[in-house]
């Protein structure tokens, strides 16, 4: 995993932990940022690399403030209107065991890294939101961090991270779209599965 994909990772788990319902987007960046390091730091099961205890931190703490429904539309684009129910079901099954793990390995790396974040510019009633932020760690420059939310009814949901310039969801939308065009979507959808592996721990 590439350091962007790793920060990516880190990121988006920095970015979804328990839900705070009715609060901004900035506030819910912080405060569930907050939360994660804290659990981080204070379970020696998690830092000594507990995989089932790691996966299911990342499972409750991501899955409730993600709109993983939006982001599974977007990475497949047109594909998603061409995918039967069952195609579609099978593959957000596994493209949440996918993040999941990834995921579950940027939290098992987290090393002290300081997040800064940037004051927040947005109009009145705005249903989109932009919170800048940066990730600082010792020895390297700082990462330009980037979460993009959308508020549905009362809640914001995170639904895509830029790194760098670089979308998280449209990386995923190029290797997936390369893959279908070469071999359909039920090949995406195996490849995936088995780089999951069945041995690892699927969402629920």
């Amino acid at each position: 995993m590439s350091i962007k994909q790793w920060m990516a990772s880190l990121s988006l788990l920095l970015a979804s932990s328990v839900l705070y319902a009715g609060v901004g987007p900035d506030e819910l960046v912080k405060k569930t940022a907050e939360d994660v390091i804290a659990v981080v730091k204070s379970d020696k099961d998690i830092q000594a690399g507990n995989q089932d205890k790691i996966f299911k931190l990342a499972e409750e703490k991501i899955l409730p403030n993600f709109n993983f429904d939006k982001v599974s539309r977007m990475v497949l684009g047109k594909n998603w209107t061409k995918a039967t129910p069952e195609q579609k079901a099978a593959f957000q099954q596994e493209f949440k065991t996918l993040l999941l793990r990834t995921y579950a390995t940027a939290l098992s790396k987290y090393k002290n890294q300081v997040i800064e974040y940037k004051p927040l510019r947005m109009e009145d009633g705005a249903t989109n939101a932009t919170v800048k932020t940066s990730i600082l760690q010792d020895g390297g420059q700082p990462i330009a961090v980037d979460y993009t939310l959308e508020k549905k009814a009362d809640d914001w949901k995170v639904y895509d991270i830029v790194i760098e310039g670089v979308s998280l969801v449209t990386n995923y939308r190029s290797q997936f779209a390369q893959e279908i065009r070469q071999n359909g979507l039920d090949s995406l959808i195996k490849k995936l599965a088995e780089k999951n592996g069945a041995s690892s721990p699927k969402a629920g």
